[in-house]
Parts: C-alpha cells; structure tokens; sequence
C-alpha cells in the first residue's frame, strides 16, 4: 500500500501552517515518496483513538507497520527511503540526537508560548505569565543558536531528520516575531522552509483547508 497519514480535513485559521501533518509531508516530499492523505473530522473518537490513544494527529501507516507520533513518523519515512539520516554510525546518532532534541528540549518552550498567548490567552494569569514564558523561551533559542554555530545546518553542511525537526519546531513562531533576536536561528529556518520539498509539503497542507 502506498504510505498513507491521517491530518484534518478543516482547522480554524490561526492553526492553518502549524498542525504536524506538515512534518511527514516535508520528509515524504524530501525523500519522493508518494503518500496518502486521510482526512478526519474528530480526532477523539473511538476509531481514531485505536491508532493515536492521545487523539491528535498524524498518523502514518504503510505495508510493514501502523504509527504516530510526529517525530517516529518522519524517522520511518527516512529510514524506509535510505535519506535524510546518514548510514555512518556516528553521524546517524547526530541526526537522531538532533531530532529528539527539538521534540524534547526546544518545542515545549515553543509550545508553552502557544499554550499562555492563544489557547489561554483568557486566563487571568496569562498576561503575567507571558514574560517568564518568553524569557525561558529565548534562554533557551540562545542555546540553541550557539549550538548550530556558523553552518547552515546543526551537523555542518548535511540536512538530515534533524533539521527537518527542528525547523518544524521552530516554525511554530512563525509571526510571534520572536526569532527577531536570534538572526542565525531566523537565517537556518529561512533556509529550512526555502527548501522545495518544504514549499510543495505547506502547499499541500494548506491545500486541503481551502476546499
């Protein structure tokens, strides 16, 4: 069968370019493979909730195996085309490093913005609480940019699953502004979201809210 995932067929407008589907389309279109899109009204229901037990989206199947989880997605799309991941043992464990790392150490501070300034923005507390959460935020995209340094990518000149993570991560501050102040972190996701296969996957993405 030909690799298909599961997304929304409709989100409100503020969530068009930002729901996680847009990861495995990247890596599918990265590596050109095509895939399938299965379109779903409720995340919550019985019948999706036997693939993703969390009630979100996406979800990947193929012949061999049924999965979600973001980041386990990209990697079976990689691993499945032989790209994206370097087959040197030491640079392997880079890219994976690199993956794991944007899911773990950097998208929950991103993810903490998101969560204070629109999902409770009505909050009592939640204007107090916005500059402690931006604070941790650029605490940590400080740390971030001294480890990606001078190249364009995290491990030198190679675009690996980890990039493709962590400029999904970072896209998630697309127009919060707030990668203003880190001007090299700004410059790699320029050039992560630059890359056709990313055009061709937020395209597509975008695609299925408009009909």
């Amino acid at each position: 069968m030909i690799p298909t995932i599961t997304t929304f067929g409709w989100v409100p407008q503020f969530a068009r370019g930002f729901v996680r589907d847009l990861r495995p389309r990247w890596a599918f279109e990265e590596v050109g493979q095509p895939y399938a899109v299965e379109l779903i009204k409720d995340a919550k229901s019985t019948e999706h909730r036997r693939r993703q037990p969390f009630g979100q989206v996406p979800t990947y199947r193929d012949d061999d195996v049924a999965i979600f989880e973001s980041g386990a997605i990209v990697l079976r799309i990689a691993e499945r085309a032989g790209q994206l991941i370097p087959s040197d043992a030491p640079a392997r464990m880079q890219a994976l490093q690199w993956l794991a790392a944007a899911l773990n150490s950097v998208e929950p501070y991103v993810m903490a913005l998101a969560i204070n300034d629109i999902f409770e923005a009505d909050r009592e507390w939640s204007a107090a609480r916005h500059s402690k959460v931006i604070d941790d935020l650029n605490r940590r995209l400080a740390d971030l940019e001294a480890a990606l340094g001078d190249g364009p990518w995290l491990d030198g000149d190679t675009f690996t699953v980890g990039d493709l993570m962590m400029v999904s991560v970072l896209g998630g501050l697309r127009g919060t502004g707030v990668l203003d102040g880190f001007p090299a972190l700004s410059a790699y996701v320029t050039r992560g979201e630059d890359r056709p296969a990313h055009r061709k996957a937020m395209a597509d993405h975008l695609a299925t809210f408009a009909t």
